[in-house]
């Protein structure tokens, strides 16, 4: 059956035309209760709801529609490692890379946890030699700076993490510096090694299939750099200098990789999803591999939460489904991530690939095309940053918009010093004015009917507010794992594939026919008029500098 003939999806829309209009306003004044109604908690983690256009009724009919999509039995699926990307025929086992050290998930006959943790003890092997100083590089100097080359999710997720943990840094990590290159045009590590010591620097090479473009020539950057300030044979540049992560061993060791400097990846774990594997070892450099234990121990509460509790009580599922509300339901197709917390200033950007990669798709798993809205335009900021910027559209343009803030409760309280902790009060009371301005408009503060119309706020956005206790690596796991599994449970009632990203190859492809036209080794003229001047207009330019 169709989703849209499902009887859940019917009964959606016939209390959409009935409630869609309800203001929150009325929502939150007919309820003293609404917090504690329309609020959960997991753990050191708070996910509040009840700035959302939703009511009793409305939870009860996405919780049956859950259950008419089979969502239970997709979960089960997802955790016991059952082929979930279809498209590849693999299983996305991300959930695995957090599971306890005495778990048992057999693939192919082969307990994969044991792999798992054989990294895991590897990477901490690798930390404490970098921690300690005992890493040298060609000169004998201890290594002093690491720089991550990979790209998408090989370095939004340790970049983000890395960012995120910074109050969490290990004692060993203090005389580190950490950087992270991405960018296919060199700006980036070019602007780096201008201010690097060849002789103390590591390269982390991240590429799941050591084929990616963008990474390898960061990659063969860094390589000639080195050749050139230290004179010495490429054996020892690949053996103190460079550390490969991928699920190719064979394309490692051809691009010059010594075995005790390689990290195994596997075809299970999807890039976005892998910053809980040995993609995370720039993580466990910033923070230490108890640490980032710890992170993962963070997750996988989440995992168990996600896969046991009941629809109504589970976090991820209720996040996911008040998303397919307003999305199906509502029409609100944008959503703004907002934390109120300098650490997570690269969860926006995150989330940004971790949603609309994963379900950015106008095709069921079937094949089939997709006559309703799957996933929306996410974007945002730092919220501080983004009162001064986009929150004007936010409270008085003519978008409707989805928002979630996150925030800590506490931080500072250790430190002693009372300006920070001043600085942390000021910000949570922006963070919860905001969510308030967004649900109830200039009537929070007594505002006047009759004010010119410039000067009146729309009000009636929705929001949630993800409050942590405090940003650690353990509740930092669990948000993470929170939202990969909102993804998930989205992706199932839209009925596509979250772990396939076919939408990004055929502009790979595209750009290899490109590049002899580019160098003059081949007519330009093949390609669409477009193009075609474009090229003409390059080459042009180019000409004037030969």
């Amino acid at each position: 059956m169709a989703l849209t003939d499902k009887p859940g999806w019917q009964e959606l829309r016939k209390h959409a035309a009935a409630n869609g209009k309800l203001h929150l306003s009325e929502l939150l004044a007919d309820d003293d209760k609404r917090h504690k109604t329309f609020s959960l908690r997991q753990g050191n983690l708070l996910f509040d709801f009840s700035k959302q256009r939703v009511n009793r009724k409305t939870i009860e009919l996405l919780c049956r529609l859950a259950r008419e999509c089979d969502l239970k039995s997709s979960i089960d699926k997802l955790f016991s490692g059952d082929a979930v990307n279809s498209s590849e025929n693999r299983p996305a086992l991300h959930t695995a890379l957090r599971s306890p050290k005495d778990s048992k998930l057999s693939l192919n006959g082969i307990n994969i946890v044991d792999g798992i943790q054989e990294t895991l003890e590897r990477m901490e092997q690798i930390v404490e030699r970098i921690h300690s100083g005992q890493w040298r590089g060609f000169s004998g100097m201890p290594i002093d700076t690491i720089v991550n080359i990979g790209v998408g999710g090989s370095d939004l997720g340790p970049y983000m993490a890395a960012k995120a943990l910074s109050d969490d840094r290990a004692a060993g990590a203090r005389r580190l510096r950490m950087f992270f290159v991405s960018t296919m045009d060199g700006s980036q590590i070019a602007y780096r090694l201008d201010s690097l010591n060849p002789a103390t620097t590591l390269f982390i090479i991240s590429s799941k299939s050591f084929t990616t473009i963008d990474t390898l020539s960061n990659a063969n950057t860094a390589l000639q750099w080195l050749r050139q300030a230290s004179g010495a044979e490429d054996e020892v540049l690949y053996r103190r200098h460079f550390i490969g992560i991928s699920a190719d061993a064979d394309r490692m060791a051809a691009w010059g990789i010594p075995p005790n400097s390689r990290l195994e990846l596997w075809d299970w774990i999807g890039g976005r999803y892998s910053m809980w594997s040995a993609i995370g070892l720039p993580i466990a450099l910033e923070i230490g591999m108890h640490q980032f234990r710890r992170m993962l121990a963070g997750a996988h509460a989440m995992d168990r939460h996600f896969r046991s509790e009941r629809f109504e009580k589970n976090l991820p599922v209720i996040l996911a489904m008040i998303g397919i509300w307003n999305i199906n339901f509502l029409d609100i197709r944008a959503h703004a991530i907002l934390p109120y917390d300098g650490r997570l200033s690269h969860l926006p950007s995150y989330l940004e690939q971790l949603e609309m990669e994963s379900n950015g798709k106008n095709v069921t798993r079937d094949g089939e095309a997709i006559d309703y809205n799957t996933c929306p335009i996410l974007w945002g900021e730092i919220g501080p940053n983004a009162q001064h910027a986009f929150y004007q559209l936010l409270h008085q343009g003519t978008e409707s918009v989805m928002c979630d803030f996150v925030v800590a409760a506490r931080r500072y309280q250790d430190s002693g010093n009372a300006e920070l902790q001043e600085q942390h009060r000021l910000t949570l009371a922006n963070c919860l004015a905001q969510s308030r301005i967004l649900a109830l408009g200039d009537s929070v503060i007594g505002g006047d009917e009759k004010a010119p119309f410039f000067k009146r706020y729309r009000s009636n956005q929705p929001s949630s507010t993800i409050l942590l206790d405090q940003l650690t690596p353990y509740s930092f796991g669990q948000l993470i794992a929170l939202y990969e599994h909102k993804v998930f449970t989205q992706s199932v009632i839209w009925n596509i594939n979250p772990f396939d990203q076919w939408g990004v190859e055929l502009g790979k492809q595209m750009a290899t026919t490109l590049i002899e036209p580019l160098t003059q080794q081949q007519d330009v003229g093949q390609f669409d008029p477009s193009t075609n001047g474009l090229l003409e207009w390059i080459l042009k330019q180019q000409e004037r500098d030969s």
